[in-house]
């Protein structure tokens, strides 16, 4: 082989590794070494996931911030229950993980050889809140970490989801009003009266639907959509300020809310696909998130299409948030918390999987979705306190 064959076969080599080390740069958002980005634990509750496995948001994590994030499932309630380490869910150290699932008790936060967390990401306000407080140990509850920041950081208000017909039959009542191509219950107290009172579909103009009037929801006992509907409801009843005394007013009207409304699916998410597929006959009215009809427009296109000019989406006056929460531990989940701000993120939260990350609703065009949906969301009550909704639920599982 002379020396030019020998040249050209180095040439044709470098080459080829080039390639193949342009493709794994490409691949990897940027970094070809996975020892330079920071690894960020998270115990995140559910809800969100295609939002955190997106493509585009981890290339972003990891090619503009550096990030390798590593979000574990948790349950809202076992995050202050479980010790806060990733064995508690079956991972991290094996020896460790295996001794737990055989019912040792002895481990927190603090033991050796365990794998902890730089942040806490919940699905819901209250355990956020609940999460920052000092640990109930007569109750059972496990060492917590310090906090050093964090906030409410993807929004989705409750709405009611309906049809063209049956919210023009409630407009006729006073209860539904429209503005500007959006639909508002503006009077909640009256649709809740017609409910209690076993008010038919017939009575108020829709013979051709069966039964008494209902909105499904899921199961406010073990679901926590459902638990944030009814404490909407429990604020409604209270004219916005839930105290100790309207409290014990209010809990026997909705616990006879709850036996009207009959068999609840514990998943929003199965309670969505049958009002799609049931239709106004099958599904009247439901409860869900904003966020499901934007993430079906934008997963499902063609079947959006098919519906979009009979669905109608009603927004509570007032509604409330579901706020998915992230609270820090360390400098590390920091870094990621200030990352959820990049514009470019938020627009993929939005236009994808329909959160909103400001307080009203963030700088979003909204008229691209083509159904009614409101720029902002200015008329909201707060998030109750865990012990109201403790208190709540106690009673619609046990109260007279």
């Amino acid at each position: 082989m002379n020396k030019k064959q020998i040249i050209g076969i180095v040439i044709f080599v470098v080459l080829i590794l080039a390639i193949i080390g342009y493709k794994a740069f490409s691949d990897s958002g940027g970094d070809i070494v996975d020892g330079k980005l920071t690894t960020v634990y998270v115990a995140t509750g559910g809800g969100k996931e295609d939002f955190l496995a997106d493509e585009d948001v981890v290339k972003i994590l990891r090619k503009k911030y550096k990030l390798n994030v590593v979000f574990d499932n948790w349950s809202n309630g076992k995050t202050v229950q479980l010790p806060l380490i990733r064995e508690s869910v079956g991972l991290g150290n094996a020896t460790i993980a295996n001794d737990i699932a055989s019912g040792n008790t002895s481990y927190t936060i603090h033991s050796e050889g365990v794998s902890t967390y730089d942040a806490l990401f919940t699905s819901d306000q209250r355990f956020y809140d609940y999460y920052k407080l000092f640990p109930n140990k007569e109750a059972g509850e496990a060492d917590r970490y310090s906090v050093k920041g964090g906030s409410l950081t993807l929004n989705t208000p409750i709405v009611i989801y309906s049809w063209q017909k049956i919210v023009d039959a409630l407009m006729n009542e006073g209860i539904v009003t429209e503005s500007e191509g959006v639909y508002y219950i503006s009077d909640m107290n009256k649709l809740m009266t017609y409910i209690l009172e076993g008010k038919g579909w017939s009575d108020i103009g829709l013979p051709e639907l069966y039964g008494k009037i209902n909105i499904a929801s899921t199961d406010p006992v073990t679901s926590s959509p459902g638990a944030t509907y009814y404490g909407l409801l429990l604020s409604t009843l209270s004219e916005g300020q839930v105290t100790d005394e309207n409290i014990m007013d209010n809990l026997p009207k909705l616990k006879q809310f709850y036996i009207k409304s009959g068999y609840m699916n514990n998943t929003p998410a199965d309670l969505f696909e049958r009002y799609l597929k049931t239709g106004m006959g099958g599904q009247p009215m439901i409860v869900d998130y904003e966020k499901s009809i934007i993430d079906f427009a934008n997963s499902n296109p063609d079947g959006f299409e098919q519906v979009k000019n009979d669905i109608r989406i009603l927004y509570p006056s007032p509604t409330i948030w579901n706020s998915h929460c992230y609270a820090y531990f360390t400098d590390n989940g920091k870094k990621l918390y200030e990352a959820f701000d990049d514009k470019e993120i938020q627009q993929i939260a939005w236009e994808r999987y329909g959160f909103r990350t400001g307080i009203t609703g963030g700088s979003y065009d909204v008229s691209s979705i083509g159904i009614g949906v409101p720029q902002t969301i200015t008329s909201t009550v707060s998030s109750l306190k865990m012990s109201v909704y403790n208190q709540l639920i106690e009673y619609l599982k046990n109260g007279e």
